[in-house]
């Protein structure tokens, strides 16, 4: 008898890019050009995604490709084909409790943790990719706060202009952490709005993508 498939993913399958995500797990996700490939870069990948795990008090065990259940499959967009994921799974529409809002706020938390590491560890200036492009340590960091802007708005988390001159980030993120604390039907908490659970995932995915990227460009 083959041995039972452990780890939920969806599958978010554009045109020419396929992500693999973790359903339970917020920022593990991965993109390539197919189905398999997408799935084996997820699994590529949890060595990485494990120390994140870990700074959110909660354990992953090792696995495999084999270990990967595909339980839903969405339509991609041409952001999914530029590569980033873009739409929300039926999984990310399911109620959250309040065990469920603490875990997904540690891991985004821990999420945050991981990149301000990999900042204070990384020159300014990170090597090059092969076509000279790439943003340089500080515009990366930047970067993922103005993205997180948006996706806080998501959330219905605004900050007026002087709220974001005396506490920037750092309110910001607080005011995320309490609007996905909440438990909730699972929709999108205002017009035009994302679910909880998809706001944690990307915001969540945006993080650690950066962050592994200048790990893998500080040296």
């Amino acid at each position: 008898m083959a041995a039972k498939r452990t780890t939920p993913v969806y599958l978010e399958r554009g045109s020419r890019r396929t992500f693999a995500c973790a359903v339970e797990w917020p920022g593990w996700c991965r993109v390539a050009r197919g189905d398999d490939a997408a799935l084996q870069a997820l699994a590529d990948y949890a060595p990485r995604y494990a120390p994140v795990v870990q700074r959110a008090g909660l354990v992953l065990a090792p696995l495999t490709v084999a270990d990967l259940d595909v339980v839903e499959t969405v339509a991609g967009t041409a952001t999914t084909d530029f590569g980033a994921p873009d739409v929300a799974s039926q999984a990310d529409m399911r109620p959250l409790d309040a065990r469920s809002s603490t875990r997904i706020v540690a891991l985004l938390d821990a999420a945050w943790d991981e990149l301000d590491d990999v900042a204070a560890h990384s020159p300014a200036a990170l090597r090059k990719g092969p076509r000279g492009g790439g943003r340089d340590r500080d515009a990366m960091v930047a970067h993922v706060v103005n993205a997180e802007r948006s996706y806080a708005r998501k959330l219905g988390v605004y900050l007026t202009a002087a709220e974001w001159r005396d506490g920037g980030v750092v309110v910001m993120r607080e005011r995320v952490r309490t609007a996905l604390g909440r438990p909730s039907k699972g929709g999108p908490p205002v017009g035009r709005g994302w679910p909880p659970r998809y706001v944690a995932r990307r915001m969540a995915w945006h993080v650690l993508d950066h962050a592994w990227e200048m790990e893998d460009r500080r040296s």
